[in-house]
């Protein structure tokens, strides 16, 4: 009777287990990238097909699968030199219809990625449901019947159904063109010494920067900032932490008047640094005349004489007091107050995810903070070097000079700024199994990152769109 039951718990634990495993061989990983076969693809896309038919059976079996895959990828990244392999997604209207963004983490999974990054501001959009917006910015889904939907929520979900880890991706000082058009936003817009905002000078006319000291973009921006790590990812990634980029001369500033330092809370917050009556009197004059000469001088010291030489953060007593000098000094000093505010931008967002014990990454330009000629600067004025060490570093890494060796380069400049190497993430464009004109396949950056920059433990690649054209499109021009 015991050897009966026996035999019969061991047919039923041999059943379940072949029909757990043994549907999904070891080979359907095929290579060093983690990626599954075609076959093992056709069967899980022929099982998601079915399962939003209503096949109960087909339902089942697909949810089987789908941790068999979680599982295949998790081992298999586990004894890869490439730990996390990731890719930045933006979602459209069309996804919410059935099995949309089911059939896109698929095809993430089948390529070997195990985290996502999910775009969910960008553009005068957010990734809110619509009836659950409070934000100054409209939902990306907006579509009758669909105002409760929450694709950002869904794909969590269904992102760690697939073991993988999904991350939220949001634009930052960069609000948008619909933000720019509000009236009553008007003083939140950062403006240089032309009173141009950004939508003046950045060609597509969609970019608008905002004046990072000012209180009311921060507040716009920690409402949308709670209702994303309310929902907890597993991560957020701040984009655009920077200033705008403009096209030929004006990708360079060289003069005062060209910093984004003139909306009315940064000027304040620049003359608040003077450290005497001299320092603030000549800190306005430069900024609102755009330059100083030996008459500003003379001016100041005849306004007041008690003191010896203007003062403000960082500038000694005993700095020297001639007319070149003062030139020099106050230009970096105002070339530096500007920086400071994309630091501070940034820390205040990132401070607020991680009391919530969520991880942070900031995502920049390897040369965005590139000195350009004797006293210029690469326009964007973006400090990466002086972000925190305790976020993630994820640099776009996109330099074309028709081999890896190039891209490798600005890796190995923002590993040498890095205090620790683990929390450097390149970010990479290209194609599988192909290059692209001057850029090559992504396998060989990648391969040229193992043997070049050893410390890189995560790679991304930008984007799913870029990678699947054609799934995209079809995603972008549905009928609702």
């Amino acid at each position: 009777m015991l050897k009966n039951s026996w035999t019969k718990f061991t047919l039923t634990l041999i059943t379940i287990v072949s029909q757990t495993f043994f549907k999904l061989p070891v080979s359907a990983v095929t290579n060093s990238y983690c990626q599954l076969d075609q076959n093992t693809i056709t069967t899980k896309e022929n099982l998601r097909q079915k399962a939003i038919a209503g096949n109960t059976a087909a339902q089942q079996e697909y949810k089987q699968m789908l941790q068999q895959h979680g599982n295949l990828l998790r081992n298999c990244r586990q004894n890869n030199w490439l730990k996390e392999q990731a890719i930045w997604v933006r979602l459209y209207p069309c996804d919410v219809q059935a099995g949309s963004i089911d059939k896109v983490l698929d095809t993430i999974v089948n390529q070997g990625y195990n985290a996502v990054y999910l775009e969910v501001f960008f553009d005068s959009q957010v990734l809110l449901p619509k009836n659950g917006n409070y934000t100054p910015w409209p939902s990306v889904i907006d579509v009758s019947g669909q105002e409760n939907r929450d694709l950002y929520a869904e794909t969590l979900q269904k992102g760690r159904e697939r073991g993988l880890k999904v991350y939220a991706w949001l634009f930052s000082m960069n609000f948008g063109y619909l933000y720019s058009q509000k009236p009553d936003r008007q003083p939140a817009l950062a403006r240089n010494g032309k009173g141009q905002s950004s939508i003046d000078v950045v060609h597509d006319q969609s970019q608008a920067f905002i004046d990072p000291y000012n209180s009311q973009a921060r507040q716009d921006y920690t409402q949308l900032l709670q209702a994303v790590i309310q929902r907890r990812p597993d991560g957020v990634l701040f984009d655009y932490i920077r200033y705008p980029r403009g096209s030929g001369q004006q990708s360079v500033v060289s003069k005062v008047k060209d910093l984004w330092i003139y909306g009315d809370a940064s000027k304040q917050t620049l003359f608040r640094r003077a450290q005497n009556q001299q320092g603030r009197w000549l800190l306005e004059r430069y900024v609102n005349q755009g330059f100083i000469n030996a008459n500003d001088i003379a001016q100041m010291k005849n306004l007041y004489p008690d003191e010896k030489t203007p003062l403000w953060q960082g500038r000694s007593a005993s700095a020297p007091n001639t007319l070149s000098a003062l030139q020099i000094d106050i230009w970096y000093f105002t070339v530096a107050h500007a920086a400071q505010g994309v630091i501070d931008f940034l820390d205040f967002a990132s401070n607020q995810v991680k009391q919530r014990g969520i991880t942070t990454g900031a995502v920049f330009f390897p040369d965005g903070n590139q000195v350009v000629g004797d006293v210029g600067f690469d326009s964007r004025l973006q400090p990466w070097d002086s972000f925190s060490q305790n976020m993630e570093w994820h640099s776009m890494s996109y330099a074309l000079c028709g081999n890896p060796n190039c891209i490798v380069d600005q890796v190995k400049r923002v590993l040498s700024a890095s205090s620790q190497g683990s929390n450097v993430m390149p970010v990479l464009a290209g194609f599988w199994g192909r290059d692209d004109g001057k850029r090559p396949s992504l396998e060989s950056q990648m391969e040229a990152m193992r043997t070049s920059a050893k410390p890189v433990q995560s790679i991304s690649h930008f984007a799913y769109s870029w990678l699947y054209p054609e799934h995209t499109r079809q995603r972008q021009s549905c009928s609702l």
